[in-house]
């Protein structure tokens, strides 16, 4: 499945300035990672958070917001978020909560 491009571009704006920062495709999507921990993605056209507990189980009370369930059996600490929940200032509020959590992550295999 093809990811949205736009989206990926505006999630890759509000972190790219971070020297830890990289981009992986995963998930049949594409993967923002921090010091080699994934933080956010794009998967078609909704956008994957790495949150952590209890963040993500906070984010499932907010509109737009689901559980990642890609493999089936929702995935701990991570939420999708629809695009209708992304416009004006949310996309910067989630993916910033998102790299919180990722900093806050030991870096992983040579990651920055």
């Amino acid at each position: 499945m093809p990811y949205d491009e736009d989206l990926a571009e505006r999630v890759r704006e509000e972190l790219q300035a971070d020297p830890a920062y990289s981009e992986r495709k995963m998930f049949g999507g594409l993967c923002f990672m921090l010091h080699g921990n994934m933080c956010a993605g794009v998967v078609g056209d909704r956008l994957m958070l790495r949150l952590g507990e209890p963040a993500s189980a906070h984010a499932l009370d907010e509109p737009h917001v689901s559980p990642m369930d890609f493999t089936g059996k929702p995935m701990r600490g991570m939420v999708y978020v629809d695009r209708n929940g992304l416009g004006g200032d949310a996309l910067a509020r989630w993916v910033g909560q998102a790299a919180i959590f990722a900093r806050g992550l030991p870096a992983k295999g040579g990651a920055g």
